[in-house]
């Protein structure tokens, strides 16, 4: 009569949580791996690797942002160009936030990142700047007092929504639409609460309200409901007023 725990063995293999059968075993032990000086670097790029560098980003960020007094994060475009109406209402918005008590948090970048980061810091305010790895990507801006760069979006989106109290949305393009929706689903899904979202520049977004309106709501894919998640105007004043107003109730 054979050992059943060696013949189990032979058809299973277990290394921490990881179960593996069949085809699907591997040569060696984690140790072996581990303390092997003769492979390759590759491993350095594989998974396991990686959720290691996730867990670093994520503990990186919390442990720089936790102390921020309450935050409101400011979205827009890279592209924006400095003197234009766009980046000087950005300015305006940035420094708006500070005096009404909050910090600002934007991507760190150029443009109109860059205008509500420069608001921020000559207010004498947290002007914060949460940097993404890319190809293109210019570095943090000159107005950032507190930044940090990630190289996963899906880390840094973490950190836009975690540590802000709402958003203001300037005009922008695909990553400032992508941080829009990101949010419009969060607070529609009740995900978090008490998060207002105000888009800045209502000939810009009207085309998307009107899509949202005649085309999303129209075929029932959302409800009528859902267009007062978030609130559209051309006035720094209110704009500040509205996301500063729901974001301390």
């Amino acid at each position: 009569m054979g050992n059943p725990e060696t013949s189990r063995t032979r058809r299973e293999q277990r290394r921490g949580p990881v179960v593996r059968r069949l085809g699907q075993m591997q040569a060696g032990t984690t140790d072996q791996h581990l303390l092997d000086t003769r492979g390759t670097a590759d491993w350095v790029h594989e998974d396991p690797f990686r959720v290691l560098r996730i867990q670093s980003e994520f503990v990186e960020g919390f442990g720089a942002l936790a102390e921020l007094p309450p935050a409101i994060s400011v979205f827009g475009s890279a592209r924006t160009r400095p003197g234009t109406p766009e980046y000087e209402a950005g300015v305006a918005i940035g420094r708006g936030l500070v005096e009404a008590g909050f910090a600002v948090i934007t991507g760190g970048g150029p443009g109109a990142m860059e205008a509500a980061n420069r608001g921020a810091m000559e207010a004498g305010g947290v002007s914060v700047g949460l940097g993404i790895e890319l190809p293109f990507e210019q570095g943090l801006n000159p107005y950032v007092n507190l930044g940090v760069d990630f190289r996963y979006f899906f880390v840094r989106k973490t950190m836009f929504v975690k540590y802000a109290s709402g958003f203001v949305v300037l005009p922008g393009g695909l990553g400032t639409l992508d941080e829009l929706f990101e949010a419009l689903t969060l607070v529609q899904t009740k995900k978090v609460t008490r998060f207002p979202i105000v888009l800045f520049g209502s000939a810009y977004w009207r085309g998307l309200v009107g899509w949202l309106r005649d085309t999303l709501v129209a075929e029932g894919k959302v409800g009528l409901h859902d267009l007062q998640l978030f609130h559209v105007t051309d006035d720094v004043d209110e704009a500040i007023g509205v996301v500063t107003k729901e974001a301390g109730t």
